[in-house]
């Protein structure tokens, strides 16, 4: 059968052979086209008008669009990895990524609100069922704390919509905001996996270094404790009582990036910048600790701290290092993907240090995310619309 179901999976045009090709793409598009149009009404050169106002469509879709998107091509790709067993390919691939697509265009159609939910949460179901099945299939219980993650994103998504059928703005910040440290804990697991490992195979050391399940337990716990505060409304003022579980998240993500820093990743593009990215994670948890100690007058810097600096520069990180190994590639990225690291960690700093003085702050964000985006499009999309240049499926 082997032959046969090579066959099969050649004879899929390459896009749709396995879920990171799709959405890495068009999610990192999206994330381009997202943020410039952003930018642009902030900067009064557009207008768009999507259902619930420009605010809502921007919180919501910086997680749920963008990141969700990420995350169903990373794990419909690595699943196949971790289980043995087939994931997404061809038509099946085909109608998850319409959804998804759906979702984005829905925002200006006429529709109503729950009709917008409704098609909103369809692909998060749909991601969750697939990837859950395969996990319940290969009977991986280490893997059940990622589809628990995921079935809570899509609950702090369904809070989020239904904030906006009601026309409750502090619903809407509740579920955005949970579903942010939901991914902070998603990249908690995820990266506490493949950072040591990268970086034992991009300096050629003989042994990574060493897991420690319970750094990984206890920032999975904490943060599911952070989400919840604000799923419930408690962390929406500065209270010093919550000042303390973001300042241990803070504490144990510093001491797993202590237990991997190695001198020699700085010559590493794709290395560097897993280990930037993962920073954010501890200057947003810092942020956090310190707006509750009321010694910060915004709690949106450490937001985008988790938002642009953490997820951002781990997503971009990522698409860089997985796009080249499933393609068959070696794990040499373009020159050009330094810069884009770069510029992402601009975008990251402007966001927090400058924003919150003017406007144009904000713009220099939005351009150089959107530079960040641009530069890995133009060097991966043809990566990801080809086949592999091994010649095997995938």
């Amino acid at each position: 059968m082997q032959p046969l179901d090579r066959s099969a999976a050649l004879a899929i045009a390459p896009l749709w052979r396995l879920g990171f090709r799709p959405f890495f793409l068009f999610g990192a598009l999206f994330a381009l086209l997202a943020v410039a149009l952003w930018g642009a009404a902030l900067a009064g050169l557009a207008v768009p008008q999507p259902l619930g106002g420009l605010l809502a469509w921007h919180r919501h879709e910086m997680l749920f669009g963008f990141g969700l998107a990420i995350i169903a091509g990373f794990l419909l790709t690595a699943v196949q990895t971790w289980t043995g067993l087939p994931s997404l390919s061809g038509r099946p691939l085909m109608a998850l990524f319409g959804l998804w697509l759906g979702g984005r265009l829905a925002w200006f159609l006429t529709l109503s609100p729950v009709l917008l939910a409704l098609l909103e949460l369809a692909f998060a179901v749909a991601l969750l069922l697939v990837f859950g099945r395969l996990i319940l299939r290969a009977r991986q219980r280490h893997n059940a704390p990622i589809v628990l993650v995921i079935g809570l994103l899509g609950a702090c998504q369904a809070l989020t919509l239904y904030g906006l059928v009601e026309g409750d703005d502090a619903l809407q910040r509740c579920g955005t905001l949970a579903a942010l440290w939901l991914v902070a804990a998603l990249m908690g697991i995820i990266g506490g996996r493949v950072i040591p490992f990268f970086t034992a195979r991009g300096l050629g050391l003989a042994n990574q270094a060493a897991a420690r399940p319970w750094l990984m337990w206890g920032l999975l716990g904490l943060s599911l404790a952070v989400a919840l505060l604000f799923a419930v409304g408690l962390s929406q003022r500065p209270t010093p009582l919550l000042a303390a579980p973001f300042l241990l998240l803070a504490v144990l993500h510093g001491m797993r990036l202590w237990h991997w820093h190695d001198a020699g990743i700085w010559r590493v593009p794709l290395l560097w910048s897993l280990h930037l990215a993962y920073a954010w994670l501890v200057v947003a948890a810092l942020g956090m600790a310190v707006w509750h100690l009321g010694w910060l007058a915004q709690p949106s810097l450490a937001s985008h701290a988790l938002a642009v600096g953490a997820m951002g520069g781990l997503i971009l990180a990522m698409l860089a290092r997985v796009s080249l190994g499933h393609t068959g590639r070696a794990l040499l990225p373009p020159r050009a993907m330094a810069w884009a690291f770069a510029l992402l960690q601009g975008a990251a700093l402007a966001r927090v240090l400058l924003a919150a003085f003017s406007v144009q702050g904000l713009w220099l964000a939005a351009a150089l995310w959107c530079l960040a985006f641009a530069l890995f499009l133009r060097h991966y999309a043809p990566m990801l619309w080809s086949a592999r240049v091994d010649g095997h499926p995938g």
